[in-house]
C-alpha cells in the first residue's frame, strides 16, 4: 500500500474502503464550501458513493492511471490529493486536491503539494507535473504560485459547476526547474 511521511504531522496514504466514513463525512461537512470549486459534490450523496471513488481510485492506481490519496493531519483525514493522471507516455503528471474546510490555513496543501511535486520528478520520473486552478479560486491558485510553478496559460470555460462554465489557469512545472 502506498504511504508518504512528508512531515511529523502530514503524511499521505492509498484510500481504503475503510476509510469511506471519513471521507464522506469530511465531504458532507464542507459540501458548501467545497461546491463552489468542486463540479462532483452532487455525486457525492451517501457513504457508499465515497466508498464507490474509494475502489475506483484503487483500481485506477493499480492500473497506473492514477494516484489519490488521503491527506492525514495529525492522525486523521483532512482531504484528498493526488495524481489525476499520469500520462506515462508523455510523462506528464496532473495534481488535484481538495481540503476539507475546517484545515485551511495550515499550509497543508502547499506541503502536500511540494510533496506530490517530489514524488512526480523524483520517485515516478515525470518530466512535467500540471495543476489545473479556476480562475477566481484564488486559495487554490496561491499553491503552485508559491511552488514556483509557471503559469502557462487559461483554458478556457472547461469545466462545468452546476450552473455554469469556468476557465482554468495550468499551472506547469518541468522537470529540469524543479527545486533548483
Amino acid at each position: 500500500m502506498f504511504t508518504y511521511r512528508i512531515d511529523e504531522e502530514l503524511s499521505l496514504k492509498l484510500l481504503e474502503d475503510k476509510d469511506a466514513e471519513r471521507v464522506f463525512e469530511l465531504t458532507d461537512g464542507s459540501r458548501a464550501y467545497l461546491k463552489e470549486w468542486l463540479p462532483w459534490l452532487d455525486y457525492t450523496k451517501k457513504v457508499e458513493d465515497s466508498r464507490d471513488f474509494i475502489r475506483m481510485s484503487r483500481q485506477n492506481y493499480a492500473e497506473n492511471k492514477t494516484l489519490n490519496t488521503g491527506i492525514v493531519y495529525k492522525g486523521e483525514i483532512v482531504g484528498l490529493a493526488g495524481f489525476n493522471e499520469l500520462a506515462w507516455a508523455n510523462k506528464t503528471a496532473k495534481i488535484g486536491y481538495w481540503l476539507g474546510q475546517d484545515y485551511q490555513g495550515h499550509g497543508i496543501m502547499t506541503r502536500v503539494a511540494e510533496a506530490l511535486t517530489d514524488i512526480s520528478f523524483g520517485h515516478l520520473g515525470m518530466n512535467r507535473t500540471e495543476i489545473r486552478v479556476a480562475t477566481g479560486n484564488l486559495k487554490s491558485r496561491g499553491i503552485p504560485e508559491r511552488l514556483g510553478y509557471t503559469e502557462e496559460g487559461t483554458l478556457r470555460q472547461v469545466e462545468w459547476l452546476y450552473d455554469h462554465f469556468v476557465d482554468h489557469i495550468v499551472y506547469g512545472m518541468l522537470a529540469s526547474e524543479w527545486k533548483k
